[in-house]
């Protein structure tokens, strides 16, 4: 352990990064929480174990099923109910593919008849989906889509066309996969007689390909995949139903490489109409067609943007039961709110109002909403509940911080998850109405063991840049701090549009560490981030990473003025996006940080793929200042504080190219760096890295800064 005396620093660190990574500060929580269907009782899994509990009474909690004495061989990661309840699926032994994707092997547990079955024998399988009625089990394999019928114990195809880099039914690709947030990509109809589905053909897509070295042979292995780049060509994707009885397949909507549009979102109306959402490319124009039952189709909700529509997906609508009414979610107005608007009336009401942001629509009934909003403040999520009508706003959260909510069906009940700076997951069971049921989860031992080593927490903050813009900041300080003493000082940052790094959460990773060593960590949101206005978020769109830098710099100047700070010792680090700026902040404000660690990093928007590079800066072909000016390639030759560079050579959101682009301009420069390569492993830097890369950083900071 490297133990460096700094500023005000005791004599030995109360802990060290090996005590995080050891799982001494892990969060207890209640896992693999599922409501039940009639919404008056859930069900938890732990240690093997399916618990049934009632939401509120005296009903004694009942032991469904013991996983472990079904002889399940491989390891269970996730269960769920069929809807009528009498079976149960398992989704075993996952292999990542992508960041959401994995192949996995799938077997159901008939509850009633005691019996488990594969729903395939295969471990490649993409996704599976209990039908309606519970009898049936869609799943894609192969990049098809099949249907087994558990009654009949008979399995069938409804594509045959699938093939990898090619054909894609009923999973997404990748760039729908990563930027839409999508899981998978084909829903049952309400009553079972349909399966609508997406089918993406990838082939004027571009490959990207990267080495695969722990083969176990002397060979490594080659694994290419469709990734769009900025600019380049997306896949064609489109909608198609296909109909149980009669076996037959209708497209509903196409992308022709003439439109180059999106259609990543669709679902069915409680009475069985489905609905699509169409976005063309550059992202400013939503339209949502419904599909009526007579074959017609309109366009029941549009919205356009003179920059880019922002957090597009299928809870931007919500039908309420009666299936003409439904909610939108929208920040049109310039802050996210809920609106309700009909089919038969049309119109779009107001039902939540203010400068501040819905950031979801938790549950929905025909009379009451909940959501989670930031009116108390932009760095809290909260919850409160207000009527169809838009009366009636409750706020029923009673301490502030940040909520993640699990409502039953019907919303009778939920379980709120909640913490703030100061106070680890606290889990606790709710009538709708907000009345306290029960506690189910304090964290009583971590409260105590963070007592005991007296963990410094989060210090919010506001500051104002050079140029006048006020900004959200955190900072955290070592124990014992002392102002009249000087410290070095590390910012952390993410600084991606619409992210938010500065939030009343609890939170633990390896800065506090740092801090432990006598460091101060101070952490911004600058301009561009989310949960302020559209118009704040927005500021950035068509130059992706300058106004971010800016702000970066003029923090860190900010705190080469305070009077605890050592000016002389002022560090930087970011991951991914993060990493992107932390290279600009050392190359474009070489004056103010003497070191930086930029993890993953973008080093050119054209690496990057088209959904996420366009939606802010355009097309390439019409904004090449916008994409060029801001990267960091074009500025090695300014480097003069040290820096350390890390990458993962199995990337396959942010590729390992854009890390060999940048050493090469500092070998062209003649610059000096850190560099560390993390073999075949990802984005997150798993399966291998993830510890590592932490104590690497913890270590090159007490050696740098």
């Amino acid at each position: 352990m490297l133990v460096v005396a700094v500023g005000a620093l005791s004599a030995q660190p109360r802990f060290v990064y090996d005590d995080i990574a050891d799982g001494k500060f892990a969060q207890r929580s209640v896992a693999g929480l599922r409501s039940m269907a009639d919404g008056r009782h859930y069900t938890t899994f732990r240690n093997g174990v399916i618990v049934r509990h009632a939401y509120e009474g005296r009903e004694q909690s009942v032991e469904l099923l013991d996983v472990k004495s079904l002889g399940i061989e491989g390891r269970v990661e996730e269960y769920t109910f069929s809807p009528d309840e009498r079976r149960i699926m398992f989704r075993i032994d996952s292999e990542p593919l992508y960041r959401r994707s994995h192949h996995s092997h799938y077997a159901v547990y008939d509850l009633t008849s005691g019996e488990l079955e594969s729903v395939d024998e295969s471990h490649s399988m993409r996704w599976a989906e209990f039908s309606p009625n519970g009898t049936k089990v869609a799943f894609v394999k192969d990049n098809n889509l099949y249907i087994r019928d558990l009654e009949c114990d008979f399995t069938y195809p409804l594509t045959t066309d699938g093939e990898w880099n090619h054909i894609i039914n009923g999973m997404p690709d990748w760039v729908y996969e990563e930027e839409w947030g999508i899981d998978n990509a084909f829903e049952w109809s309400p009553d079972g007689s349909k399966i609508a589905f997406l089918r993406s053909d990838e082939s004027r897509v571009k490959e990207f390909g990267f080495m695969k070295y722990l083969t176990g042979s002397p060979y490594p292995e080659l694994f290419k995949y469709k990734y769009p780049k900025a600019g380049e060509e997306n896949s064609s994707v489109s909608l198609h139903v296909f109909d149980v009885a009669s076996g037959t397949t209708a497209t509903v909507s196409r992308n022709t490489p003439q439109d180059d549009l999106y259609i990543p979102f669709f679902d069915w109306t409680p009475d069985g109409r489905l609905y699509y959402f169409v976005i063309n490319r550059l992202q400013n124009h939503l339209s949502v067609v419904l599909c009526d039952h007579n074959g017609e189709q309109r366009e029941i909700y549009a919205e356009i943007d003179d920059k880019y529509i922002d957090g597009i997906g299928l809870g931007t609508i919500t039908f309420l039961s009666d299936s003409d009414r439904f909610l939108v979610l929208s920040e049109r107005g310039g802050y996210n709110h809920i609106y309700l608007s009909s089919l038969s009336k049309g119109g779009l009401t107001p039902l939540t109002e203010g400068e501040w942001n819905v950031t979801e629509v938790v549950c929905a009934t025909d009379k009451r909403i909940w959501y989670l909003s930031t009116e108390g403040s932009p760095l809290r999520r909260e919850l409160y509940s207000v009527g169809v009508n838009g009366k009636g706003k409750q706020r029923l959260s009673t301490t502030s911080g940040t909520y993640r909510i699990a409502p039953s069906a019907g919303c009778r009940y939920y379980v709120s998850y909640f913490s703030n700076a100061t106070t680890p997951n606290i889990v606790t069971l709710h009538k709708g109405n907000g009345k306290l049921v029960d506690t189910l989860e304090s964290n009583e031992a971590l409260r105590r063991y963070i007592a005991e080593v007296q963990l410094p927490a989060k210090e919010f903050f506001t500051f104002t840049t050079e140029r006048g813009d006020t900004l959200n900041a955190y900072i955290k300080k070592p124990t014992g701090f002392d102002p009249s003493k000087k410290y070095p000082v590390l910012i952390t940052q993410y600084s991606g549009p619409g992210s938010q790094d500065v939030r009343d959460r609890w939170t633990i990773d390896w800065e506090d560490a740092l801090v432990q060593q006598g460091y101060v960590v101070v952490d911004c949101d600058p301009r561009g981030t989310g949960f302020r206005s559209a118009a704040f978020k927005k500021s950035t769109y068509g130059i992706m990473g300058q106004l971010e830098t800016e702000d970066q710099i003029s923090l860190a100047r900010w705190v080469a003025e305070q009077e605890w700070a050592d000016g002389e010792r002022i560090g930087i680090y970011g991951w991914s996006y993060g990493g992107f700026m932390a290279l600009n902040c050392i190359l474009k404000g070489a004056d103010v940080f003497k070191m930086a660690i930029a993890v993953a990093p973008v080093t050119s928007w054209r690496y990057y793929d088209s959904v996420y590079t366009e939606r802010v800066n355009g097309l390439p072909q019409s904004n090449a200042e916008g994409y060029d000016e801001p990267s960091p390639i074009g500025y090695a030759a300014n480097l003069k504080g040290k820096l350390l560079l890390m990458h993962g050579t199995a990337d396959d959101n942010v590729h390992v190219q854009n890390t060999h682009a940048m050493a090469y301009e500092f070998v062209k420069a003649g610059k000096q760096i850190d560099m560390m390569i993390y073999t075949d492993d990802n984005h997150s830097m798993v399966p291998y890295g993830r510890r590592n890369v932490r104590q690497k950083m913890v270590d090159y900071c007490l050696e740098n800064l």
